[in-house]
């Protein structure tokens, strides 16, 4: 039996290392896996395979005679040509380019005043502007949707004491307004705790520096803060973009009370479901789902580019 020197052994076993062959390294690596396994498992059955199965029923179409047949990309073909899904998408986009800068601005400006110390009741202020996000968007929308009836709710009201005309909140030319102000009520809480929690971490030895140099609080903000908390502006708007194209609760529930203003193309979401659970076309709905979930990928991750461009 050949004795092997200890440079030898010594190389061996680093070998054996290498190829994981029960040393250290490959009792880590399998640990590694073991650990990680699970989330690809969950990962894999509640993410892509959902996802899967969407694209696969995008290829197919019912059809009267012969039933489910493979149609290919016809279906996308429809849906880029389809006059009610480019109405909800425009509208969509007009919600996004109004509705997202007027909410990120007033929880930019409320975490701003936290942040500052001169407001007196704080921690009061904090809690109160955060507590509508803790409503369900359910209640949220009923109880604004009673406010905006003209006949029963506040704006009837107002029209009745005062001898105002008031224009109908859910009439086809306001409603998206209303809604707008709906979802800023809800999220202006959810946006300014963000921007608060990374106002809070920057560094007391630049406020410091700045008063040493004598920055007032305009020049603080702008040199200071803004540019520290970019990461969280950026994050924000990612999720307030996904938000505003999967705008679905707020319309579907304000549908019952204003039925001439809401039609079941209101947004690509209210689209999506109108197809699918009243029109029972299932694949045709899951080609636009698919064709949203492209475009709003592309979309926040344009803005996550251009976030981290500047920031670079």
């Amino acid at each position: 039996m050949a004795v092997l020197s200890p440079r030898a052994e010594a190389g061996r076993s680093a070998a054996g290392r290498r190829r994981g062959d029960g040393g250290p390294a490959g009792r880590r690596r399998v640990a590694g896996w073991g650990f990680i396994t699970p989330f690809l498992v969950v990962f894999a059955l509640v993410f892509l395979a959902p996802i899967a199965y969407s694209i696969y029923l995008s290829l197919f179409r019912d059809q009267l005679i012969g039933g489910n047949h493979f149609v290919g990309l016809d279906n996308y073909t429809q849906a880029f040509q389809d006059h009610a899904f480019w109405s909800g998408l425009s509208r969509v986009g007009l919600f996004l380019v109004v509705q997202v800068p007027i909410m990120l601005g007033i929880a930019l400006l409320v975490a701003l005043a936290l942040d500052s110390g001169r407001l007196y009741g704080r921690d009061f202020f904090r809690i109160s502007i955060f507590l509508p996000y803790a409503v369900p968007a359910v209640v949220a929308t009923l109880m604004w949707g009673f406010m905006y009836g003209k006949r029963f709710g506040l704006v009837a009201s107002v029209n009745q004491h005062l001898h105002t005309s008031l224009p109908d909140p859910l009439s086809p030319s306001w409603v998206l307004a209303s809604i707008g102000n709906i979802v800023t009520w809800e999220f202006v809480g959810y946006n300014m705790l963000i921007f608060y929690a990374a106002l809070r971490v920057i560094p007391e030895s630049l406020y410091e520096a700045a008063e040493i140099d004598g920055a007032g609080q305009w020049r603080i903000i702008a040199a200071i803060k803004l540019p520290a908390i970019r990461g969280a502006l950026v994050i924000a708007t990612i999720f307030s973009i996904i938000g505003s194209f999967q705008l679905f609760n707020e319309p579907s529930i304000l549908k019952s009370l204003a039925p001439n203003a809401i039609t079941t193309y209101f947004t690509p979401n209210l689209y999506t479901y109108s197809l699918s659970f009243s029109g029972q076309q299932h694949n045709y709905a899951a080609t636009v789902a698919i064709v949203m979930g492209v475009v709003t990928m592309i979309v926040a991750y344009v803005v996550q580019l251009r976030g981290m461009r500047k920031e670079a």
